[in-house]
């Protein structure tokens, strides 16, 4: 039996291969922690993983593949999802940043992008934000 006959198809199959990817990355740096267990809780109702999927995919999260999409914006998305993950526990270590780069080019961006993006990211979700950032981010919300 195929691993599309177990899930179905399309853009449930999609949500499930974003979620594998959230839970390898939340337990890269050994368990998974309460707060991680809150947010896979969260990211599961989000993307419409019933309780059997989800006791599957943290059983084994390798066993789900990447899969990415061609408009930017979701690829941004489950990006980010992949940030709020990582940031749960408010730091991000040396594993985890290389299985976002892989994670990255896998939802389809260039391998220079990628680097821009990430790097840029960390940033943004470590409280690194310059002024000049900051002030266009809340003048971007006011438009």
């Amino acid at each position: 039996m195929s691993f599309s006959d177990l899930f179905g198809s399309g853009e449930h199959l999609r949500n499930l291969s974003h979620f594998a990817s959230i839970v390898n990355l939340a337990a890269i740096d050994g368990e998974i922690n309460d707060r991680e267990e809150k947010l896979l809780q969260r990211f599961a109702r989000k993307l419409d993983i019933n309780e059997e999927e989800y006791a599957k995919v943290i059983e084994n999260p390798k066993a789900f593949p990447l899969t990415g999409s061609n408009s930017v914006e979701r690829r941004l998305e489950r990006l980010h999802d992949l940030f709020k993950i990582i940031f749960a526990d408010n730091e991000i270590d040396e594993e985890e940043t290389e299985l976002i780069k892989r994670y990255a080019i896998g939802l389809g961006f260039s391998s220079q992008a990628s680097e821009g993006i990430i790097e840029r990211s960390i940033q943004i979700f470590s409280g690194q934000l310059n002024f000049e950032d900051y002030r266009y981010l809340l003048e971007k919300d006011n438009d």
